[in-house]
């Protein structure tokens, strides 16, 4: 079952966040996972106005997720990020209609 990953954002210096962006969809790709929305336009339709940086991105499963999130190649990038953005990630499994 597909599993997705959301990360909501807040940058503070956007020109070291840049390295991250460069590291990060290595280590996501190593990891069979994809990008489905990666900040970009958004509108809050209801509830508190959302204004942190959105990204999805799908994997094959929730182990895989989590073993991204735990790899070396992703560590290389969540260094980068350090200090230039802090961020909320979270994995869901994806919905399989029975």
């Amino acid at each position: 079952m597909p599993a997705y990953m959301v990360a909501r954002i807040t940058v503070s210096d956007p020109d070291q966040y840049e390295v991250y962006k460069s590291l990060a969809p290595i280590a996501i790709q190593k990891y069979g996972g994809e990008y489905l929305t990666r900040g970009g336009a958004m509108e809050t339709l209801e509830g508190p106005e959302e204004t942190q940086r959105v990204v999805l991105v799908k994997f094959p499963d929730f182990e895989t997720a989590r073993a991204f999130y735990d790899s070396p190649e992703y560590k290389k990038a969540r260094d980068a990020r350090s200090g230039a953005a802090e961020g909320q990630f979270v994995i869901l499994d994806g919905y399989v209609p029975e």
